[in-house]
């Protein structure tokens, strides 16, 4: 019997990857000019950590969880997410007594048990950032931005729309819930299952809830902006005018909130044209009780993640060629041996450089255009002689006759006018 993979959990395949690069190589660039440094935590974790993290509460923990008991007698779970897990590393090495401002990140899978759909599987890939240490509107400010920044390098900032909101501190919080949670017993017949119990025990879980009923259920729900003490209120006033300062595009959402419990005061959230209702490539927030709540430091952080394969569904129409050169040789031990000095020639001066040895003509061609290789290079017998190179471009079909003496150096020029 054919073995298949597990439902939700996919092969990424070779043409698959030049997107996957692409992103990858994108964030590290962004990331790197804001400071921050790649960290890699492990993908398996005690379940404590996701309890006492994420909250008992929330859909992540409640329902979506890989939890096993491993042969110590030791339940541990793959990460649902990895905030909890970067902060835990922070913690167990100390990272913020070398330094007490970190800025992190970390790309990598992530497991959920949820029905899988276009963009959401059950493993999935993040890109997630932290940054701790920094109790500031201005580092709040900073932070969206780079979120904001990183998405409109890969999708354009036309396509994008940020949402901000506050959700307060533990001081003006509670009087928030308790409207909330008046105003939704009133509702109470139109909010699904999940949503009736958690309006006693987490009112705020019911304006994350997707369910089509819940939504408009709590339109024309108490606004916790009105409900923001002294304090609250000047520090979300502040990020906004941060936000304008940085030149970031934002709207007010007052009905915003996230997924886990762990988040306090700024929570934003980023969507992108192009997905349908499942728009939403980013989001995060500020948590200033979670590094304590972990066994660590008082110290508040903020952080936000990306899905890497909603990103990589709005990047198909905006991948760009592969940046290189296709050889095709004719079929005789001559030539193929001269195309192969040159393929590696070309590699040694960092070209990306292919050929398909052992084919026909045609059947060469075919590969280089099925390669998306902007730029194909014909070698046979005249060529040889002549001691030059025939280039085609292949997205013209202009074909050019290139001296084999500075043939790297005319190669590398029309690459560059392909970017």
């Amino acid at each position: 019997m054919e073995i298949k993979a597990i439902r939700g959990m996919n092969d990424i395949l070779p043409d698959e990857m030049p997107r996957w690069r692409l992103l990858e190589e994108t964030t590290r660039e962004v990331f790197a000019r804001y400071g921050f440094s790649e960290v890699r935590p492990p993908v398996l974790e005690r379940t404590e950590l996701f309890f006492r993290g994420i909250g008992d509460e929330t859909d992540v923990v409640e329902k979506q969880m890989y939890t096993f008991t491993d042969k110590s007698g030791t339940s541990v779970t793959l990460r649902p997410e990895a905030t909890a897990c970067v902060l835990r590393a922070v913690i167990e090495h100390g990272l913020l007594n070398k330094d007490p401002i970190q800025k992190l990140y970390t790309l990598g899978p992530m497991f959920r048990y949820e029905r899988p759909q276009k963009g959401r599987y059950r493993q999935f890939h993040q890109i997630n950032a932290e940054r701790l240490g920094e109790e500031s509107p201005l580092a709040d400010a900073e932070t969206l931005a780079m979120a904001y920044d990183l998405a409109g390098t890969l999708l354009g900032r036309d396509s994008l729309s940020m949402e901000v909101n506050s959700l307060g501190c533990k001081e003006c919080r509670p009087g928030f819930k308790d409207a909330l949670r008046s105003f939704l017993v009133s509702r109470q017949e139109r909010l699904c299952e999940d949503c009736r119990r958690r309006m006693n025990t987490n009112p705020l879980r019911v304006l994350d809830c997707k369910v089509i009923s819940c939504k408009d259920a709590v339109q024309g729900a108490p606004v916790l902006e009105t409900f923001l003490c002294a304090g609250c209120s000047t520090y979300h006033e502040a990020v906004l005018a941060s936000l304008e300062a940085l030149g970031v595009s934002y709207s007010k959402n007052p009905l915003l909130v996230r997924g886990l419990d762990y988040y306090t005061r700024t929570t934003f959230e980023i969507t992108a044209s192009g997905l349908g209702s499942q728009n939403a490539v980013s989001g995060g927030g500020r948590y200033d009780d979670l590094l304590s709540i972990l066994g660590g430091p008082n110290v508040g952080g903020i952080g936000f993640a990306f899905g890497m394969e909603r990103l990589i569904l709005l990047m198909e129409e905006r991948q760009h060629p592969v940046k290189g050169c296709f050889v095709v040789a004719q079929a005789f031990p001559e030539v193929e041996t001269k195309a192969l000095s040159l393929i590696s020639e070309l590699r040694s001066a960092h070209i990306r450089a292919e050929a398909a040895f052992g084919k026909s003509f045609k059947a060469q061609m075919r590969r280089a255009d099925k390669a998306k290789y902007p730029l194909c290079i014909i070698l046979g017998e005249d060529e040889i002689q002549r001691n030059t190179l025939t280039v085609k471009d292949m997205a013209t079909a202009e074909q050019y006759t290139v001296e084999r003496a500075v043939a790297v150096h005319e190669l590398k020029a029309l690459l560059a006018g392909k970017e």
